[in-house]
């Protein structure tokens, strides 16, 4: 088997281990950034095989530029995606955040009353 049966490219920002939906993104961010061990890896990500993450770290390993520009590009776009998530929240989000801002507005209130009463 080649080391390449183990994905689905998808696309260029799209690498997929077959089988799965779990794109070696989430991989490789478990073994660079949280410094798991292939074995520790293989126990959060259940519907893996120890081999399917094995051949993960391999392709990076032999792979590092156009792999970590891959990472880079979807580190990135997670942030990209968060930051306009808050700057545009979605309708339920917004009411949730004006609820709560009208909650603490009312505890300031009484709480200052309560200090000046």
């Amino acid at each position: 088997m080649q080391l390449e049966d183990y994905f689905n490219f998808l696309a260029p920002d799209d690498i997929r281990l077959k089988g799965s939906r779990i794109g070696i993104e989430t991989i490789l961010y478990e073994y660079i950034y949280r410094a798991r061990t292939p074995e520790e890896i293989a126990q959060i990500y259940t519907s893996l095989t120890l081999d399917q993450v094995y051949a993960t770290i391999l392709y990076y390993l032999q792979n590092k530029e156009a792999v970590g520009k891959y990472i880079a590009d979807w580190l990135e776009w997670g942030h990209r995606m968060r930051e306009e998530q808050r700057r545009n929240p979605p309708p339920v989000v917004a009411r949730l955040m004006k609820l709560k801002a009208e909650k603490e507005a009312k505890e300031k209130a009484n709480n200052a009353q309560i200090s000046n009463g």
